[in-house]
C-alpha cells in the first residue's frame, strides 16, 4: 500500500495553463514535422513540475499522427527536457519498440523560464506488465554499455527534478556516493535538521557504501556500466494498448550498476516487488559477490526512499522509512570495507555460496552492446 500523508494534495494544472484549442506555443510547433495541421491541443495531466498535453496533427502526406508534449515549469526546466530526451534516445537505440519515439525539447517561446518535450503518443494500458516481460525487458535495456567504459552519462538526467550528477567516473563507488552525498544534503534542506538522520547518513558514506559497492570492483572483479531506466517505478511502466507490449518512459538514464534498477522493487508501496528481483537474478544473475546482493538492494532502496522524501514532501512518513533502512543498513554492514576484508582474510566469507546463480566475474550476464552517443540538438534553445 502507498504511505500517503493526510496533508498530500494531488498535484492539478493550474488554471492558467488549462487549454483546449488549436494555437500552440510558436517553437513547439517548429519542433514538429514542416507542414503539417493541428488539429486539437487539450492539456491532460500535471506532475508539481510539469503539465502533459496530447496534440492532434495531420501531417503534409494528409495521415494522422498524435504526439505527447510535456512542458517543465520548475528550475532547471531546459535540463530537464534535455535529460528526458536523450535518456529516451538512448534506451529507444537498444528496446525501439518499447520506448515511445522523442521528437525534440526546446525551450517555449512564450516563457522561456519554461522547456517542453515532444514525444509520440501511445495509447497506453494501466496495467504492469507481467514480471517476465517487464524484466526480460530491463535485461536487455542493462545489456547496453557505455561507450567509453565508464559510469555516467553524456548530459545531466532527473528523477523527476532531481539531478543525477553524471559527470564521468571510473567506480561505481566514486558514481553512487557523489549522488549519495547531494541528495542527502537536499533531503535535510528540504525537511531541515535531523539529528539521527544526519549521523546516520555519515555513517552509510563512510561505512556502508564502502562495504557494499567497493567489494564489487576490487580483488579482481569489476562490473561493467549498463545503461539504466533509473526510476522505474510502476508509474514509469505501461503496456502499449495497440501493440500490447511493455513500454518504459520517464527515465533518469545514466550508465551504471544494473542492480541499481531494482532500487523501487523492494518498496511496498509500488506494484512491483521482490518476485521481479528474483526472477531478474534467477535469469541474469548477480554481481559478485552474490551474498551482497540484498544488501546492495536495501541501499538502493534506501535511496530510492530519500529521493521521495523529497519529491514528495508532503508525505512526511517516507522520511520514516528512509531512517529505518539506514539504521539496518549500519546494523547490517557498518563494519565498514575494512570489516569486510578482514573477516575475509579469516574465512568467514565464501562468494561462491551453494546454490548461488552468479553472473560471471567482471561482468553482467547480459551480453553487452556499444552504441557511439551521438550530441542531440536541441529545439528552440
Amino acid at each position: 500500500m502507498v504511505i500517503i500523508d493526510p496533508e498530500f494534495v494531488v498535484p492539478t494544472i493550474p488554471e492558467e495553463d488549462q487549454y483546449e484549442g488549436t494555437e500552440i506555443d510558436e517553437n513547439v510547433l517548429k519542433a514538429l514535422p514542416q507542414g503539417l495541421t493541428i488539429e486539437w491541443a487539450a492539456t491532460s495531466g500535471a506532475s508539481f513540475w510539469a503539465f502533459n498535453s496530447k496534440i492532434d496533427t495531420v501531417l503534409s502526406d494528409g495521415s494522422e499522427q498524435s504526439y505527447f508534449l510535456k512542458v517543465y515549469t520548475t528550475e532547471r526546466a531546459g535540463d530537464i527536457a534535455r535529460g528526458e530526451y536523450e535518456g529516451l534516445k538512448a534506451m529507444r537505440a537498444v528496446i525501439p519498440e518499447n520506448i515511445p519515439n522523442p521528437v525534440a525539447w526546446g525551450l517555449c517561446a512564450r516563457d522561456p523560464s519554461r522547456s517542453f518535450f515532444i514525444a509520440e503518443f501511445r495509447y497506453l494500458d494501466d496495467d504492469l506488465p507481467a514480471i517476465s516481460e517487464l524484466v526480460d525487458l530491463v535485461g536487455q535495456l542493462h545489456g547496453q554499455t557505455s561507450p567509453n567504459g565508464r559510469f555516467g552519462f553524456h548530459t545531466t538526467t532527473f528523477c523527476g527534478r532531481l539531478p543525477n550528477d553524471n559527470r564521468w567516473c571510473d567506480t561505481w563507488e566514486e558514481y553512487f556516493t557523489r549522488n549519495m552525498r547531494e541528495l542527502m544534503k537536499t533531503e535535510l534542506a528540504t525537511h531541515g535538521p535531523h539529528e539521527e538522520l544526519e549521523q546516520l547518513s555519515a555513517a552509510v558514506l563512510e561505512k556502508v557504501i564502502p562495504r557494499l559497492l567497493r567489494p564489487m570492483e576490487t580483488e579482481g572483479r569489476s562490473i561493467r556500466p549498463s545503461l539504466v531506466h533509473g526510476d522505474l517505478w510502476h508509474g514509469n511502466v505501461s503496456i502499449d494498448a495497440e501493440t500490447m507490449e511493455p513500454v518504459l518512459y520517464d527515465p533518469g538514464c545514466f550508465y551504471g550498476h544494473h542492480e541499481y534498477d531494482f532500487s523501487m522493487w523492494r518498496a511496498t508501496r509500488y506494484r512491483t516487488s521482490q518476485a521481479h528481483v528474483k526472477y531478474y537474478f534467477d535469469k541474469f544473475g548477480a554481481s559478485e559477490p552474490t551474498e551482497d546482493k540484498d544488501g546492495r538492494n536495501m541501499l538502493y532502496a534506501m535511496r530510492s526512499d530519500l529521493a521521495v522524501s523529497v519529491l514528495w514532501s508532503a508525505n512526511k512518513a517516507i522520511r520514516g522509512l528512509a531512517i529505518e533502512g539506514m539504521r539496518r543498513l549500519v546494523a547490517e554492514y557498518g563494519e565498514g570495507y575494512d570489516g569486510y576484508l578482514a573477516r575475509r582474510a579469516g574465512g568467514e566469507l565464501d562468494s561462491q555460496a551453494a546454490g548461488e546463480h552468479t553472473a560471471a566475474p567482471g561482468a553482467n550476464a547480459v551480453q553487452p552492446r556499444v552504441i557511439e552517443a551521438m550530441p542531440i540538438p536541441a529545439v528552440g534553445a
